[in-house]
């Protein structure tokens, strides 16, 4: 089953690997559903049941004009859990713009059938600097990300790609190759999806939703995450979803499913054996 239709009619793809409790993965902007393969095969191979999807308007899924908001994705996210008939003893792991799906999740569909959460590198609960947000991203830096894509696309996420994986100009975590094939990944998106996520990402207060999270709760965030400040995100979830467990990669960028990988994947393999 390559492909689910969600409640307004667009085509979700979905990988779906392995057997046992299922674990819902979320992918971050801009990539896709493959961006989790090492995460989904270790958790496969442990026993448990990966479901990664590509969000709408990115990688192999339909690209509609509307349904960018947070509402609509997460609507998208428990049509994927009700198709996969993932809708008992769920796992739920947001990385990056994916963890908004999860906070909305808990709270818009009161956590049904979710007995974990995770969210990695997360977006939540606000990224937008504010006055009661002052470690956020300023609004002139996130109008800054529409205009880059909307000049020149492949290389604004070029650049924008080697902050996102901790490239420096002398030492880098990951190798020439994996840049060129997360850039791929990314170049799968349509326009559309990809302006109006980066919208719905950077503007979406999921501070009220944190109430919902009565699960145990994974927290994992680099303390050297350019992209998301670890500040205004992860310790800041952490300190209003009751009984999480935060964990602070030292030194690791955005990207650390990929740049941290093997930590990353036997970190998660722990939280849900716990």
């Amino acid at each position: 089953m390559p492909f689910i239709k969600t409640r307004d009619g667009t085509d979700i793809y979905v990988k779906d690997w392995g057997s046992g409790r299922p674990v819902i993965l979320t992918h971050g902007w801009p990539l896709n559903a493959d961006s989790w393969d090492a995460q989904a095969m270790a958790l496969a191979e442990a026993g448990f049941r990966a479901i990664a999807y590509d969000r709408r308007g990115f990688g192999r899924s339909g690209q509609p004009w509307s349904g960018y908001d947070y509402d609509t994705l997460t609507d998208d996210l428990a049509d994927v859990m009700a198709a996969t008939g993932a809708t008992e003893d769920a796992t739920l792991v947001g990385f990056s713009m994916g963890g908004g799906e999860v906070a909305r999740y808990m709270s818009r569909h009161d956590g049904k059938g979710v007995i974990a959460a995770g969210l990695i590198a997360s977006v939540v609960p606000y990224m937008l600097k504010t006055d009661d947000n002052p470690h956020g991203v300023p609004e002139a830096t996130l109008a800054g990300i529409g205009a880059g894509i909307k000049e020149d696309r492949p290389a604004f996420f070029r650049t924008f790609l080697q902050q996102f994986l901790g490239v420096g100009f002398i030492t880098s975590p990951v190798s020439d190759e994996m840049v060129d094939w997360v850039w791929g990944l990314a170049m799968q998106a349509g326009l559309r999806s990809t302006l109006a996520c980066a919208e719905s990402f950077g503007h979406t207060d999921f501070r009220a939703d944190l109430a919902a999270f009565r699960v145990p709760t994974l927290i994992v965030h680099g303390t050297a995450d350019k992209t998301v400040p670890i500040d205004a995100t992860g310790r800041a979830a952490a300190k209003g979803i009751a009984g999480s467990q935060l964990v602070e990669y030292d030194g690791a960028p955005h990207g650390l499913t990929l740049t941290e990988s093997d930590r990353f994947t036997q970190d998660l393999l722990r939280f849900l054996g716990r």
